[in-house]
This record gives C-alpha cells, sequence and structure tokens, in this order.
C-alpha cells in the first residue's frame, strides 16, 4: 500500500512539473474549441464554363409575398426561406444573387437532357417561330415524327400514342382505357405509389400525404413489395400471392386494371421486389385486366440499366404511361398502348386540345434525339454505379444513413434514428436538407415521413457532380 501511495504521489508530482506554457496552451485550445467541430471545410463546387445574366426582375421576398396572395394556398415551398431560381444550365440552377447550385432533383425529375439545353431550345424556338399551335383536326408533321420517334422505343405491340400535358392526364386516360377494354371497373394499385393529382388519379395514389377524402372509385390498394420496409421483405411471390388474394377476396373477382410504378418516386425511391411485376402481371390478366407501367419518373434511359423502369422487371405491359423526362421541361404526356386497346377509344370522340402541340411535339422529337446522340442512358449508368458506390461507403460511416437504393440516377437514400427499428429521421432529414442546400446543393425528399432523400438529377450529371454531393452529404452528416 504505502507503494501504490508512492507511485500516485509520484504520477501527482510529474503533473505538477508540467510547463506552465503547456498548461495554457491546453487551457486556451479547450475553451476555443467549438462543441462539434467539422471534420473538414466545405467541399467546392465542380467549376462550370457559365456566366448567368445579372436579374433584375422581382426579389424573392417580393414574390414569396404575392404568390401567398394571389396563388392557391396549397402550394409549398422547399426551405425554411424559399429560393428564387432564375436561370438554369445543363446539371446548374442560379439563384437572384448568381449563386450556383446543383440541381440533383431535375425539376421534380423533368429536366432530362439538361436545364436550357441548346438542342431542345432550338427545336422550340424554330417551331414556335413559324406555328405555335394547331390542334389534331388539322394535319402537322411535328405529331407524327414525335410518335413515330417514341413507339419505336417501345417493346411488343406498344404501337400507339396519345399526347396529353402531364402525368396525371396520362394516367387519367390509360385508367379509362382499362376499364373500356376490360369492361371491368376495379382498379389495382400500390400502396405507398403516387399517380397524379386529379380526382381519378387521387384514388390510384396510395399516400394519404396527398389524398382528400372523396370517393376512390373502385381502388383497390395492395401490399407494397418493398424490400426495405415490406413484410415480406424482397419475397416477390409473397407480396404476389396477396394481390391475387385481394382480387379473390376483396373484388367481383374481374379487374379492370393494374398500376405500378418500377420505382416509386414520391414514395421514396423505392424499387420494387425483383420478379414482382412478371407475377402480378400474370395475376390481373387471368382475372380479365390489363397491366400499366407508370413511367412518369424512371423512363428514358434514367435507370442507365434499361431505356424503360418496367425492362427491369422483365415484363411488357398492355400500357405505358409517362411525362416529366419526355419534355425536359415542356408540359408534355403520352400514353402509349396496343392497336387493339387504343380502338376502344374511337366509340366516342377522344380529344386532347393541346395534345401533339407542334411546339411540345419538336421538343419531345429534339429530347429522344439528344439523349441517343449523347448517350445519356450509358452515363446514367456509369455515373449511377459511381455514385451508388460512394453513397453506400458513405452510408457505412453514418448510422442515420438506413437504405441506399435505385439504380442509374434514379436513386434514394432514406435516413432513421435507428436502424435496426428504422425509425425514420423527420427532424435530421429536415436539418440536413438546409445544410445541403446552404453548400450548394438542391435534393428532393420523399416517402410518407419526408426522411428519403430522392437524387434524380439531369441526366447530364457527371461523376464530379457526384463526388462533390458525396462529400457534400458527408459535411453536413459529420455536423448534426
Amino acid at each position: 500500500m504505502a507503494a501504490s501511495l508512492l507511485r500516485r504521489g509520484a504520477a501527482a508530482a510529474g503533473r505538477r512539473r508540467r510547463p506552465a506554457a503547456e498548461v495554457l496552451r491546453r487551457m486556451v485550445s479547450s475553451e476555443a474549441a467549438p462543441e462539434r467541430p467539422p471534420s473538414r471545410t466545405p467541399p467546392e463546387m465542380p467549376p462550370f464554363d457559365h456566366q448567368p445574366r445579372p436579374y433584375a426582375g422581382m426579389a424573392g421576398a417580393e414574390i414569396f409575398e404575392k404568390r401567398k396572395a394571389v396563388l392557391g394556398p396549397s402550394l409549398f415551398h422547399y426551405y425554411q426561406k424559399p429560393i428564387n431560381i432564375v436561370e438554369g444550365k445543363m446539371q446548374y440552377l442560379y439563384d437572384e444573387h448568381g449563386k450556383r447550385y446543383l440541381d440533383c432533383f431535375g425539376g421534380i425529375v423533368t429536366v432530362s437532357c439538361g436545364h436550357c439545353h441548346p438542342d431542345i431550345v432550338n427545336a422550340v424556338v424554330e417551331q414556335t417561330k413559324l406555328l405555335q399551335h394547331t390542334t389534331t383536326i388539322y394535319l402537322h408533321h411535328a405529331i407524327v415524327e414525335f410518335a413515330e420517334a417514341l413507339t419505336s422505343k417501345m417493346p411488343g405491340n406498344l404501337k400507339v400514342a396519345y399526347f396529353v400535358n402531364s402525368g396525371t392526364e396520362a394516367n387519367e386516360l390509360a385508367m379509362l382505357m382499362a376499364r373500356l377494354y376490360s369492361g371491368n371497373l376495379s382498379m389495382v394499385a400500390l400502396r405507398n405509389a403516387y399517380h397524379g393529382g386529379s380526382a381519378g388519379t387521387i384514388g390510384l395514389t396510395g399516400l394519404q400525404t396527398w389524398k382528400y377524402p372523396i370517393p376512390q372509385g373502385e381502388i383497390h390498394h395492395v401490399m407494397n413489395p418493398d424490400p426495405y420496409r415490406g413484410t415480406f421483405g424482397s419475397d416477390a411471390a409473397a407480396y404476389a400471392k396477396e394481390v391475387e388474394e385481394h382480387i379473390t377476396y376483396g373484388s367481383s373477382g374481374r379487374v379492370a386494371g393494374f398500376i405500378a410504378e418500377t420505382f416509386q418516386g414520391v414514395g421514396g425511391a423505392v424499387e420494387l421486389a425483383p420478379g414482382y411485376l412478371k407475377l402480378a402481371y400474370d395475376i390481373v390478366r387471368k382475372a380479365g385486366g390489363v397491366c400499366i407501367a407508370d413511367e412518369v419518373q424512371s423512363g428514358f434511359g434514367r435507370t442507365g440499366s434499361h431505356y424503360w423502369g418496367f425492362q427491369t422487371q422483365g415484363v411488357i405491359p398492355d400500357i405505358v404511361t409517362m411525362a416529366k423526362g419526355i419534355g425536359n421541361g415542356l408540359p408534355l404526356g403520352a400514353v402509349v398502348t396496343t392497336p387493339e386497346i387504343a380502338s376502344v377509344l374511337s366509340q366516342k370522340i377522344q380529344f386532347n386540345t393541346f395534345g401533339g402541340n407542334p411546339v411540345c411535339s419538336a421538343g419531345g422529337l429534339a429530347v429522344l434525339k439528344v439523349l441517343d446522340k449523347e448517350k445519356r442512358q450509358a452515363h446514367c449508368a456509369d455515373v449511377g454505379a459511381h455514385l451508388v458506390g460512394r453513397l453506400k461507403s458513405l452510408q457505412e460511416k453514418h448510422e442515420i444513413i438506413g437504405d441506399v437504393r435505385g439504380r442509374g440516377l434514379m436513386l434514394g437514400v432514406e435516413l432513421v434514428t435507428d436502424r435496426k427499428e428504422k425509425t425514420p429521421a423527420k427532424a435530421e432529414t429536415a436539418e440536413l436538407f438546409e445544410k445541403l442546400k446552404d453548400l450548394g446543393i438542391l435534393v428532393g425528399k420523399g416517402g410518407l415521413h419526408g426522411n428519403v432523400f430522392r437524387i434524380k438529377p439531369p441526366m447530364c450529371f457527371s461523376k464530379d457532380d457526384a463526388d462533390f454531393l458525396v462529400d457534400a452529404m458527408d459535411y453536413a452528416m459529420s455536423s448534426l
């Protein structure tokens, strides 16, 4: 015991003999250090050769106030202080002060080729100079050239196109076709799906956030085959059996159709369990229904591995709906189906005043040409694989990342406070959302709880952009 006391005394004496300068340095260092020091300096955005024009328009604060006065109160905005975006070029956006942002959301998965892509701008401008509008009661070359190019991208007997103005209209028309062709009424859709905001497509949508208490119109929502959160994990057969049982017990046994996104967009970038659509399509067709693929967000090569999302599941639908990336920002949508199904609409007059508008048709055709010329599908596969690899490495570092999913440039990063329980990290997601904006990155949010970062940038997004995005996420998460 005496020896022990001697050792303690010696140690204490050693501590007392420390130089005064060292003690002072330690005290100052301790007091000056921030509570949670960032791991490094903020990452720098990749260089980009574009100078935005000086902005002399209405200030963002004034726009915000006027918007509240003259626009519908249902409009929502991102960020605590909304950004006034005044210019765009390829994968970048600029605010009223000239600050550049990396657009990782592409105008809600709409800007496929890049903001103000010169080929598309030129096609739209040249057509506008000649003829801005006429309808299909007259002939015009632009609509048939576009339809021919679009249907050439479709497999099987999907050879007839109808043009509309949005994804909502496309899904409404597809549902009408399914009911007329099958002679049945009931539609089957997935929980967690989003198919539009009209009275009819709200019924198809399976997220309470977007639904009003109105009649749904004979819609049956079946279990979502979500590999991350779904009851059966990635077991496609179990989910398909639930579809069969739902039709057997919850309907007359006959249905009009089944609609699904292959990659649920608004629902949080959820890719359906592998093999699910083939099994579900077989069940629905046996019950007299047709199968509709909603490609509004996942089409036109965005997934990288395939041109259409449904091709990742090895199926050919009876009807395909599309919008968003089809026009690179133009108000354009389409429904492509078989000649047999299309013929049912000839029973009455089916007409859309702006469907096939010359300007939109010229722009849509230009989009298809750009995607081919610039090999954007292969580019999405290459950049997407790089980005997924980096995001998965980030997942290993930060516990808040519960899941990284998707393919190509159709990705989702789900944030949780507990990986085992998969508890949605709502507050943390909101905080990171603001931090990323301050760093110059604009991402989307999705999922029922708003805890999924939706990463779906213009398809000209580069590996340098991907590295900047991940480095910024790392920096922001390190300071939580």
